[in-house]
């Protein structure tokens, strides 16, 4: 059967192989891109590899397609082979102008089917999908605890250093600066010697009366690291572990229950075989036959 040889071939490990290698070149050749040099000495020869890489991708889709036969649509029941569809798609359209550089940012993305070709990169990005809606429940109780220390913040530390309390928004984007534990250490310093005596990153915003507040500010800013970046980013880490061991187990479970499509081509392989011997056995008679 026709289809079986197209479904064997897509199957095949060299064929994956060879998309693999395809999608490393591909990537390659967007990056060359980037030099105006390169493309002034180089230009026609790139974009006629690009051109052919794009044709092989548009028979890859074919041949996924065809090994399904009349139930071709089978293909786009799997997301990724969605998105490497809508790629090519958006590679062979013709258009100029502004929409070109479209074109141009969406090739970049071509390099994204590395995940769809190696099954340990689909398994991780499975399960960060799978943790979105655990993540959000994590995200809105960091929030909470943003909003409730930017509000302190504020309250406590606008007088020393309106730089990074002196309203609401400053404060919030000055705790992401701690919880990234991006130079927090200064920011805590002003608030315990003063603005005048650790000078802040704007002199000309210093207040004329600073109030250093060492006590306070040791146990605002440390227990925010400890709730902020110890606590709650770690939750963040626990539920993609967790995401990733069901992720997992899933993909096992799949490999130890075979789909109906897979059993299938099991059955079909099964009676090509048959066909084949019960015809060496005709051919065989024949001969035998005066």
């Amino acid at each position: 059967m026709l289809i079986l040889k197209i479904r064997e071939l897509v199957n095949s490990k060299l064929f994956g192989q060879a998309i693999l290698g395809l999608i490393l070149v591909a990537a390659v050749i967007v990056g060359l891109e980037t030099y105006p040099e390169v493309m002034a000495r180089y230009g026609d020869l790139i974009h006629t590899i690009d051109w052919v890489i794009i044709t092989l991708f548009a028979l890859e889709a074919i041949l996924k397609m065809a090994q399904h036969g009349r139930h071709w649509y089978r293909y786009f029941y799997d997301p990724w082979n969605v998105f490497d569809f809508s790629i090519v798609v958006v590679c062979l359209l013709p258009v100029g102008g502004h929409a070109a550089a479209i074109t141009r940012l969406v090739r970049v993305l071509r390099a994204l089917r590395l995940i769809s070709t190696l099954p340990k990169l689909q398994l991780l990005v499975e399960a960060l999908l799978r943790s979105v809606p655990s993540m959000v429940y994590v995200g809105v109780l960091l929030v909470i605890l943003f909003y409730i220390y930017a509000v302190m913040g504020v309250f406590a530390f606008r007088e020393n250093d309106p730089v990074h309390f002196g309203n609401l928004q400053l404060a919030l984007l000055s705790l992401f600066r701690i919880v990234t534990l991006e130079d927090w250490t200064d920011i805590m310093y002003i608030q315990m010697y003063g603005s005048d005596v650790f000078a802040i990153d704007n002199p000309a915003a210093q207040p004329e009366q600073p109030s250093a507040q060492p006590m306070l500010a040791v146990v605002y800013f440390v227990s925010f690291v400890l709730f902020g970046t110890m606590i709650m980013l770690n939750l963040f880490i626990g539920v993609i572990i967790t995401s990733m061991e069901e992720a997992q187990a899933e993909a096992e479970a799949r490999k130890e229950h075979p789909t109906v499509d897979d059993e299938f081509v099991e059955l079909a392989r099964d009676v090509d075989n048959i066909k084949l011997r019960l015809q060496a056995i005709r051919r065989h008679v024949s001969e035998k036959q005066p």
